[in-house]
């Protein structure tokens, strides 16, 4: 599947969701874009149960995971724990040893450029790290 294709795959998972949790999901992806032009975007678990699947941000490596449910969109860092915070923006999993997470309510709001530094902060984690073979 073309970045394109699945860029409006997302695309329409926003506009089908109708509600404040699908204007949110897009604002919180402009800001992905923002902080990395390289962004690629993928749609990955998609299954009978979730057809449209999850969209996925990467650079090098998963970047976050944007997931939405019915009180919240939560934004997942794959590698969120080994990534500084000196905001606070993670809210969520914060016990897990490997990822970190934002979940956003309605009517709430994230600092953009706390967000934007944390997206850098992951694409600059995610290749430092050794390629895989």
């Amino acid at each position: 599947m073309s970045g394109e294709d699945t860029s409006a795959l997302i695309d329409s998972r926003i506009a089908a969701l109708g509600d404040w949790r699908g204007e949110k999901l897009a604002a919180m992806r402009a800001l992905i874009r923002e902080a990395d032009p390289d962004v690629v975007e993928t749609v990955k678990w998609r299954k009978p149960s979730n057809p449209g699947g999850v969209p996925v941000w990467e650079h090098a490596g998963i970047i976050c995971i944007g997931e939405v449910y019915k009180g919240y969109v939560k934004l997942t860092f794959a590698n969120g724990a080994a990534l500084d915070d000196p905001q606070g923006v993670f809210n969520a999993s914060l016990e897990g040893g490997t990822r970190r997470a934002i979940d956003i309510r309605e009517g709430e709001q994230v600092d953009p450029a706390a967000f934007r530094a944390l997206v850098r902060a992951a694409v600059d984690h995610n290749l430092s790290k050794p390629p895989r073979k």
